[in-house]
């Protein structure tokens, strides 16, 4: 009967058992296989996915500086706010001609009731 190593080894070294606490150094390592090489699964023909490009920007965007945008924004908000006045007065001027033609509506109006009453009066 042959006896094994760990009783002829001093009691400090029997504790320690010598497939559980061995160094990392002892264990072989063995490198992974990395999968964008070669497909595990033997699907050769297939091809290997890759991340969507979700930025579907105009090339403006992408090559301009930003004070480039940034002027050219700038004279867009000049030129609607210019607009804007220009609305602004050609509704003023509609709505002021629309209150002339209403007092000369009315004028007119009240002259023709006083010019009514004055025949009524006159028989």
């Amino acid at each position: 009967m042959s006896q094994p190593e760990n009783l002829s080894a001093s009691p400090a070294e029997s504790s320690a058992h010598p497939t559980s606490t061995a160094p990392a150094n002892d264990v072989p390592v063995v490198p992974l296989a990395h999968s964008s090489g070669s497909r595990v699964s033997g699907k050769a023909w297939k091809v290997p996915k890759s991340a969507t490009v979700r930025s579907h920007l105009p090339d403006g965007v992408k090559t301009k500086k930003w004070e480039e945008r940034m002027e050219k924004t700038k004279k867009e908000q000049a030129i609607k706010k210019l607009q804007q006045e220009l609305k602004q007065e050609k509704a003023d001027e509609i709505k002021r001609r629309r209150e002339i033609t209403l007092e000369r509506r009315k004028a007119l109006e009240e002259r023709r009731r006083v010019e009514e009453a004055k025949a009524k009066v006159r028989p």
